[in-house]
């Protein structure tokens, strides 16, 4: 993997998780804040393109200009939610509770034996969707681009092999095929859906814009009739998730591929509405350190590349 364009490897040295995972065994947590924080000051002072892709999104969301401390608690937040990733990758069960909102459809599709959609974003604890399905008896494959210096990735998908998988994005050659058999193995999907690696993107309005979101879910859904749900996770105690699951979206078998993709994008437009209000609730769980979705120009404009660094430094 160490072939892999810049842009597709996370930052960090490659010991850092297994220093990490080792400290977090042997310390308590409260004697681990102070270096964390240090850590974190160091992060922000060598990664400057991630600060101010961060600095930008802040300025938008909070309603005026950014900090550095905005930026300093917005790394250490993500830096909390990796530890909790190490901690589930080396072997202390998830815990999860379900909000009430849509929790019937929720818990009846879970139960169930059908294969569904799960879509969710880079926001909390909402990478861990499919390991946390596993664990109600799902058998799921997580579509996810590799990246290179991943080790908790890697560490979570060896602690989840029975009932956890991933297709990558980076093979599109074999991902719809790939796609296709875990749904007819009777596996469920889990996809992210905000950052721009999918050909199928459509606007909608999210934090005052009409801004280019993946729509390839919904085209996945009427391909081959299965139901989206989509899910995000907020931290809920010390190593908690608390799940907010969306309404879900059904194929109708009777109804046009055009009329089916109508009451597709009514669904996501609804999704989005109910993330922006946990995004602005919650803005430092926002774990994009990437331009935020581009607002829509004119037909045939340009997407920004994603080493694209929009104005709009932090003070």
């Amino acid at each position: 993997m160490s072939d892999l364009p810049l842009q597709y490897r996370n930052p960090g040295p490659s010991w850092g998780y297994a220093l990490l995972t080792k400290a977090q065994r042997i310390a308590p947590r409260w004697l681990l804040w102070l270096p964390l924080a240090i850590v974190t000051w160091v992060a922000v002072a060598w990664l400057p393109v991630q600060r101010r892709h961060s600095c930008a999104f802040f300025n938008i969301v909070l309603g005026r200009r950014a900090t550095m401390l905005d930026v300093w608690r917005h790394f250490f937040a993500y830096l909390e939610f990796l530890l909790i990733r190490l901690r589930i990758a080396d072997g202390v069960p998830p815990k999860c509770r379900l909000e009430p909102e849509n929790a019937a459809e929720f818990e009846t599709l879970v139960r169930s034996s059908e294969p569904a959609l799960f879509g969710t974003f880079h926001f909390g604890h909402s990478d861990l969707l499919g390991f946390l399905l596993s664990t109600r008896g799902r058998h799921v494959a997580i579509v996810r681009l590799r990246v290179a210096n991943s080790g908790d990735t890697e560490l979570l998908e060896r602690q989840f092999r029975r009932a956890v998988r991933f297709i990558w994005v980076n093979e599109p050659e074999n991902l719809l095929f790939a796609m296709k058999d875990a749904l007819d193995r009777g596996d469920s999907l889990a996809m992210q859906c905000d950052r721009l690696f999918s050909s199928r993107t459509e606007p909608f309005e999210f934090l005052g814009e009409r801004r280019i979101f993946p729509f390839a879910i919904y085209h996945l859904a009427i391909l081959f009739n299965r139901p989206v749900i989509f899910c995000v996770g907020l931290p809920d105690g010390p190593a908690g998730t608390r799940v907010v699951p969306s309404p879900i979206f059904r194929v109708k078998e009777s109804a046009s591929r055009e009329e089916n993709l109508s009451v597709a994008r009514l669904h996501f437009q609804k999704v989005l509405a109910r993330l922006e209000a946990l995004v602005r609730e919650f803005p430092y769980l926002w774990f994009n350190f990437l331009p935020l979705n581009p607002v829509a120009g004119p037909a045939g404009s340009k997407i920004p590349a994603p080493g694209h660094v929009p104005s709009g430094p932090c003070r």
